[in-house]
């Protein structure tokens, strides 16, 4: 494992990648993690079957849907410190209450905007196969969208760039000097 310090000179144990749909937490996410050293979590493999299927069917979720899953992802931040390796978690995480249900601002966590044009993720949303996520709940998720504010100390990057770009961008902005 990489060692990754805050200003503070405390390690960091994990990278939150938040963004809306199709913004590349999956991709950006793994291709970091192995860059790190780190272990790559999907945040969309936590989400119980109820939720996927009301996604599936073109409904956003609620609040309600919402607590459940953003719990079981704080209790795999949470277990993070204990761990000798740190963690990569995308997670859409569009709320600021969601983020703080995350456990969000926390010294041993660096929260990462993959942010962009809504053109650019629709493109991107219309060209991805077999995810439940359909395009037509995009919208959805940019009404929601709540961009992090200075206290949060959010990465922000453009997901224009090239993925190994973004992962190069982020890892400058995590790694020690």
């Amino acid at each position: 494992m990489k060692d990754v310090s805050e200003p503070t000179g405390r390690a960091v144990r994990a990278i939150v990648l938040m963004g809306v749909c199709g913004c590349g937490k999956t991709e950006i996410g793994r291709r970091l993690a192995v860059a790190l050293g780190w272990t790559f979590h999907d945040g969309d493999d936590f989400h119980p079957p109820a939720n996927v299927a009301k996604m599936r069917s073109g409904r956003p979720l609620d609040d309600d849907d919402r607590w459940p899953w953003l719990d079981a992802l704080a209790r795999l931040l949470s277990d993070a410190f204990s761990t000798d390796g740190g963690i990569v978690v995308g997670c859409s995480a569009l709320a600021r209450r969601y983020r703080e249900r995350l456990g969000l601002p926390h010294p041993l966590i660096r929260l990462v905007h993959l942010d962009g044009a809504a053109d650019t993720i629709r493109k991107r949303l219309e060209q991805r196969a077999g995810h439940f996520m359909p395009t037509t709940l995009l919208e959805s998720q940019f009404a929601i969208l709540e961009r992090p504010t200075a206290e949060e100390r959010a990465i922000v990057v453009d997901v224009a760039a090239e993925p190994d770009a973004i992962v190069r961008r982020i890892s400058a902005a995590v790694l020690p000097r």
